[in-house]
């Protein structure tokens, strides 16, 4: 397995003596003794969440480690990347994944039963295609130049950043942040092309997973391309690749061999991470040994969109798969991200799940496409 390492955009200092990022600003030292108690989730940012005053300083500049400015980039893509675009000749592979009962959902300890993980049940699903991989920054913004589509990020002008990744400069715009999980900042001007910001861009993330994607944004990609999201059911099903109750899409450990197998956080969250598996932020989308049906990523990486609604009380679906549903208020992410850590939030086990609502974009969630036979 060949990994690389996170291109764009830098945390604000690199540590050479332990090998780990940090970001110097005041008080972000303790943020990690100061993480709720109660087990929670790394990634509680919500537009109809409560946000406070960041109420944090910058270090001065001569505290700082020089970090290389980073062009503005209000102009989308640079030629390299309309090239790439351009030449894309491979269409994404969508697998067959052949349809059967299986069982959904565990029992198991590490599990959050307040997310609803179980009870374990028995579930139908029929035959459909799954694409093999995320939706990447390349594709949508194929989608975007056929359409003129505008994500909801853009619509409100702003989106929620994982602080290391803010740069300097953008750092000291920022005024709120996330009241439960400060590490998440309200950044304006950033957006799926912008990821941490106006001073970022993803021209060299062409293959990486597209971000800050809406749960509206997500449909209205599948409409395009003529497919939809797979319902929580589905999702679940392809990812346990024929496994019964195994933790994740391989099996029940989470390093065969000492092998890296799914993109999360290495090292002490939310401070530092050491980026043991080759990468600090997004990996490409099509990185690390698929499962046995041929997908990639299934846990870890970005959070996906399901087209359910989000609900803890199972027994009304027992036995079938969920209905799709447009109307209700919050809906269901699997696989967890890049941002998960044993310590906090091991939510990237296949069972795992948290609800968000359609209107909400983070850095670290997309989607990816399910079809009909």
């Amino acid at each position: 397995m060949t990994t690389q390492s996170y291109p764009n955009p830098r945390p604000a200092v690199y540590n050479r003596e332990n090998d780990s990022y940090t970001y110097p600003w005041k008080g972000m030292l303790e943020m990690h003794e100061q993480l709720p108690k109660k087990p929670s989730c790394c990634c509680a940012a919500s537009r109809e969440g409560k946000l406070k005053e960041k109420g944090l300083l910058l270090e001065t500049a001569a505290s700082v480690e020089a970090v290389e400015d980073k062009p503005s980039s209000h102009t989308r893509y640079t030629a390299d990347f309309k090239i790439a675009l351009t030449n894309r000749a491979e269409k994404k592979e969508s697998i067959r994944i052949e349809g059967g009962r299986f069982l959904m959902g565990t029992n198991d300890p590490e599990a959050f039963a307040a997310d609803g993980e179980g009870p374990v049940r028995e579930v139908q699903v029929n035959s459909f295609y799954l694409d093999a991989c995320t939706v990447t920054n390349a594709e949508f913004a194929q989608f975007v130049r056929e359409t003129g589509y505008q994500t909801e990020a853009e619509r409100f002008g702003w989106t929620f950043v994982f602080h290391l990744f803010v740069s300097p400069k953008t750092a000291t715009q920022v005024r709120t942040v996330v009241q439960q999980t400060p590490w998440w900042w309200v950044v304006e001007g950033a957006d799926w092309a912008h990821p941490e910001g106006p001073d970022s861009n993803v021209n060299d993330r062409s293959d990486h997973p597209v971000l800050h994607i809406s749960w509206n944004d997500a449909n209205a990609y599948c409409r395009w391309a003529g497919k939809r999201l797979p319902t929580e059911a589905e999702w679940e099903y392809a990812a346990r690749g024929g496994l019964i109750q195994k933790k994740y899409p391989w099996g029940d450990t989470l390093r065969p061999d000492g092998q890296h197998y799914c993109n999360i956080w290495q090292g002490v969250f939310p401070t530092k991470n050491n980026a043991a598996d080759g990468y600090a932020g997004t990996a490409p989308s099509q990185s690390f040994p698929p499962n046995a049906y041929g997908l990639y990523n299934m846990s870890g990486n970005v959070w996906e969109w399901c087209a359910d609604s989000y609900v803890t009380d199972h027994e009304k679906s027992a036995g079938t798969d969920t209905e799709r549903s447009l109307s209700d208020d919050r809906k269901v992410l699997k696989g967890g991200s890049y941002l998960c850590h044993r310590s906090y939030c091991n939510r990237y086990r296949v069972a795992a799940r948290i609800p968000n609502t359609p209107d909400t974009s983070t850095g670290h969630i997309g989607f990816r496409c399910a079809a009909d036979l």
